[in-house]
């Protein structure tokens, strides 16, 4: 099960955010940004990429201000970066969520 939260905003849409585990080729976790009309929207999204168990109970990680600023920011309103890990800052910039599950290239 994923730890995350989610907020609200004035618009009554939803940012939820989620930290999921490690994919190959990322050392620590990932925080994952969804921006979506309500929390079962958001979490649908992710389903159709592939996430199929990706689960929100409770509000215990809930997204900072300055990771709505940068969901919000995005066209695609879907963005991850690696989590922080034992409260280390992470200086790494948000990428767009096809970064995240593009394959590597078969070699021949």
């Amino acid at each position: 099960m994923a730890a995350g939260g989610f907020c609200k905003l004035p618009d009554a849409t939803v940012v939820v955010a989620l930290n999921l585990p490690s994919p190959a080729g990322v050392p620590a976790g990932v925080r994952v940004l969804v921006h979506a009309r309500n929390r079962a929207r958001a979490l649908t999204r992710l389903r159709n990429l592939g996430l199929r168990a990706v689960y929100l109970r409770g509000n215990a990680l809930p997204p900072t201000p300055d990771e709505v600023t940068a969901v919000l920011h995005h066209p695609d309103g879907l963005i991850w970066r690696t989590a922080a890990d034992n409260g280390v800052t992470v200086t790494e910039l948000w990428q767009p969520i096809r970064a995240l599950l593009r394959r590597p290239a078969a070699r021949a």
